[in-house]
């Protein structure tokens, strides 16, 4: 038998979820869930006594998930910082993947409040200690705190890209960022050196998807054809082959 009082959490829930997409956490009233339902305003009250207390149960699956990143990096076996620290990227970046519609909502409107903003902020600074590591000093802070942007921000601004593309190319820049490569055990397939001779053997064709995938990033300009062409794992001269010809940066 259906549990009416869930079922109809969950109902606003997801079009709670749609209005802050679309209009934006700030922009959309309880009336206006309450009227996407045909309920009354007091009936979507009575499940969650405020707006905040909807997006604190929307972004709980998302902040439930970074914690536990952040726990079982702390777990990892041994202390080599090394490992913790590319346990937690690696499983930050999974993270925002799979909760893209809610971190947008948290980086662009500001949506997270009270606890759930509380929760968000503490898991960061955990997240950022661990990508630091026990002994960093202040560039080292400072660096921690840029992977961490690097990690979510590009998830955000590229969320139509294809989810093992958007992956590859955002731990790329970190480790570029870091300047180092994740452990040989970690999740991610292990990073290609960026040297002329590790590029020998690359794929010499594209699929239309990936294609899209490269004009896209070369557009935003944020990406030289090399940084492409390492995102995808091709060869440079491949990438070359579908980018306008004008002003590509190697």
């Amino acid at each position: 038998m259906v549990d009416v009082t869930d079922d109809t959490r969950a109902k606003i829930l997801r079009v709670a979820q749609d209005l802050f997409v679309s209009r934006g956490y700030h922009a959309t009233s309880v009336r206006e869930i309450a009227e996407k339902l045909g309920l009354t305003k007091t009936a979507v009250l009575y499940h969650f006594p405020s707006k905040k207390d909807i997006i604190a149960a929307l972004a709980d699956p998302m902040l439930s998930d970074l914690e536990a990143v952040i726990d079982a990096a702390n777990r990892t076996e041994g202390t080599d910082p090394y490992r913790k620290r590319w346990a937690v990227i690696e499983g930050l970046a999974d993270i925002w993947l799979s909760h893209r519609h809610m971190l947008r909502m948290s980086l662009q409107d500001l949506a997270l409040v009270g606890p759930a903003y509380h929760r968000f902020r503490d898991a960061a600074i955990l997240a950022e200690h661990l990508i630091a590591g026990p002994f960093a000093d202040l560039t080292d802070r400072i660096r921690a705190v840029q992977a961490f942007a690097m990690l979510s921000d590009p998830i955000v601004m590229f969320a139509d890209l294809p989810d093992e593309m958007l992956r590859a190319a955002v731990l790329a820049g970190v480790r570029r960022l870091l300047d180092e490569t994740p452990p040989a055990s970690a999740a991610a397939p292990p990073a290609r050196s960026a040297s002329p001779r590790s590029r020998r053997g690359r794929p010499a064709a594209m699929s239309a998807e990936m294609i899209e995938t490269a004009r896209r990033m070369h557009a935003s300009g944020q990406y030289s054809a090399a940084e492409i062409a390492d995102a995808l794992s091709v060869s440079r001269a491949t990438v070359y082959r579908h980018l306008p010809t004008a002003n590509i940066e190697t």
